[in-house]
């Protein structure tokens, strides 16, 4: 049990037979009245999200997870495979528990987040920059340099990123997985 001033992000609750995880709280103390937290809650098996508020000092049931470093292999008709790189065991993991699929390169390390008391994986982490080589792209216009021009180019994941235009075939780049953005050109 924890009480509301417990309250941080990414902490996860049991509520409503799901498990949720607080994306942002604000502690309200109005001037008249008792103080109270308003919540905006992400449930980690749907992905749906709820606002909710709770007077102040409120007692929650938490949810025991816990991050777990795993490495992706490959991926089949049954999902996405990774391995445990504690006991080398594989799990099995759906496209919707990764919230960005097509950026997950062979070999690559991230974190599932596992319900203890039923290990069942409820979501993917992936770091949140990856680097990857670009496969295609069509080459720059030089001269269309007055505004910031954007270009896709295809990664070697198959992913499509807009890149500024001096970002040539075959150079390996940074991309920000929150958001599928090009960061930069790795040196």
């Amino acid at each position: 049990m924890a009480s509301t001033a417990d309250f941080k992000n990414g902490l996860c609750l049991e509520m409503n037979n799901d498990i949720w995880s607080i994306v942002e709280f604000q502690h309200v103390k109005p001037g008249k009245g008792a103080a109270f937290v308003r919540t905006k809650f992400k449930s980690l098996t749907t992905g749906k999200t709820l606002d909710k508020t709770f007077n102040a000092g409120e007692k929650v049931t938490t949810a025991r997870v816990e991050k777990r470093p795993h490495q992706y292999l490959y991926a089949d008709d049954m999902g996405y495979n990774f391995m445990d790189t504690n006991n080398f065991e594989q799990i099995v993991i759906e496209e919707k528990l990764i919230p960005r699929p097509d950026l997950l390169k062979e070999g690559q390390l991230c974190e599932i987040l596992i319900h203890d008391e039923t290990e069942t994986p409820l979501s993917v982490e992936l770091p949140p920059f990856v680097e990857l080589m670009i496969t295609y792209t069509e080459p720059g216009i030089k001269g269309d340099t007055a505004t910031n021009a954007l270009k896709p180019a295809t990664l070697e994941t198959g992913a499509t990123v807009m890149v500024p235009l001096f970002v040539e075939q075959d150079t390996l780049i940074k991309v920000d997985t929150r958001d599928g953005s090009y960061s930069e050109r790795v040196k």
